[in-house]
């Protein structure tokens, strides 16, 4: 199949010059798409290939299929209403996209959060990070053929679907942080559920590790395969474990802690090989440390203000509606004129479960944003799958691309 005869390739020729070899020009190795198809690619991606006989000469990421225009969006609404669009990005991590652009307003707006909030906020995105480090073990298990870890991780994360919805009435898009702070205060069962967690999950993560960690089959699939020195990891822009895999230590929380992660202890997972084994042991041991977290959150965990008083900004509570007109009246031109923030620009990052989530936001003075950009993992750490791909096996690309844990509404946007 030559360059001239790949007929579902919507370009030119020349358009994919410089991206495969000249052999591909001249029929001498053959052009393959994979996807665009859900299942097994973790999103609608369309992956361009270039094979000789079964060995990757050229992986080619094509994505654009899911893009909805969520910044551009953003733009359109005021600055609380568009919170909402930032659920929908990565759907794994909600509270996570919630979080980097309140942080964002906040450091716009010079917006004091109350602890007990930033404390809840912690606790809330470590939780967010075991229901996609789950996904991602129980999606990558199916890959591999080890089919019985997505029933199990499934199981657990129901646990954490239901701590969410208890919080902010949603599963999964659930749109409880709010500038200064939360939507409304954690609910009084709260607790007891996280503890729940706390207690269950140790052993849940220790039988995952029985039936992977030393699995024979797991073991020839995944060592060695879709391996990147540090230098390519950090060269390609990658981060979150797929960075840490190749033995990078940097994570945003430590380097650059935000909503108090400096006052809690952990541990950042560091691998020594990275390739596609050492992403899973990694990401295995950031749900325990995640845990470790959440614990000290709990204790941490005082009674207090949820959400900051500055009136400029944040609406007065449900509880003066009822008595006070100058409130009803307050609330209402919040919600429907919004606020105007002083013109500037700011850039906040955040440590997703796939890596640095930034979120830049510039304000002209008016009610809605004047621009807002996300920096999403999924996006960055995709453009290495040339690199990780080149030289392996067609069998092996599904487990490469599943180890780099991309979400495609992360990436498209």
């Amino acid at each position: 199949m030559t360059l001239e005869t790949f007929s579902t390739w919507e370009g030119t020729v020349d358009d994919l010059k410089g991206l495969v070899t000249e052999r591909a020009i001249s029929g001498e190795t053959m052009l393959l798409n994979m996807g665009p198809q859900h299942p097994s690619t973790h999103g609608v991606l369309r992956l361009i290939l270039e094979l000789e006989g079964e060995e990757i000469v050229n992986c080619i990421p094509d994505v654009g299929f899911l893009h909805t225009g969520i910044e551009k969006n953003m733009e359109y609404k005021t600055y609380e209403k568009s919170i909402v669009m930032t659920d929908r990005m990565d759907y794994l991590n909600p509270m996570g996209n919630n979080l980097v652009y309140c942080l964002a307003m906040e450091k716009l707006f010079e917006l004091d959060v109350p602890m007990r909030a930033q404390i809840a906020r912690v606790i809330l995105a470590e939780l967010t990070r075991l229901n996609s480090h789950l996904v991602w073990l129980g999606i990558h298990g199916l890959d591999l053929g080890v089919t019985s870890m997505m029933t199990y991780c499934f199981r657990e994360r129901e646990v954490l679907l239901d701590i969410f919805e208890m919080v902010s009435g949603q599963r999964m898009m659930s749109t409880y942080f709010r500038p200064g702070g939360l939507w409304r205060d954690l609910p009084e069962e709260f607790e007891d559920a996280v503890r729940f967690v706390l207690k269950t999950f140790p052993a849940k993560i220790d039988d995952y590790e029985k039936i992977m960690t030393h699995n024979a089959i797991f073991l020839d699939r995944t060592q060695g395969i879709g391996f990147i020195t540090a230098e390519d990891a950090i060269a390609y822009g990658l981060s979150g474990p797929t960075l840490r895999a190749s033995g990078v230590n940097w994570d945003i929380r430590k380097a650059q802690p935000y909503s108090s992660y400096e006052r809690f202890e952990f541990d950042v997972p560091v691998g020594q090989h990275g390739d596609v084994y050492d992403r899973y042991l990694l990401r295995v041991e950031e749900m325990r440390q995640s845990l470790r977290i959440i614990e000290q959150g709990l204790n941490m965990l005082e009674p207090g203000p949820f959400r900051s008083n500055n009136r400029k900004y944040v609406p007065p509570p449900r509880s003066e509606l009822g008595r006070s007109m100058e409130a009803v009246i307050h609330h209402f031109k919040l919600w429907t004129e919004g606020f105007r923030p002083p013109k500037g620009e700011v850039y906040v990052a955040t440590e997703s479960p796939r890596g640095e989530l930034g979120c830049f936001l510039a304000s002209d003075g008016g009610p809605n944003p004047l621009r807002v950009h996300f920096r999403t993992p999924s996006f960055a750490n995709l453009s290495a799958a040339n690199k990780l791909s080149q030289g392996y096996m067609i069998a092996d690309l599904v487990a490469i691309i599943g180890s780099i844990d991309i979400v495609l509404g992360d990436v498209d946007r």
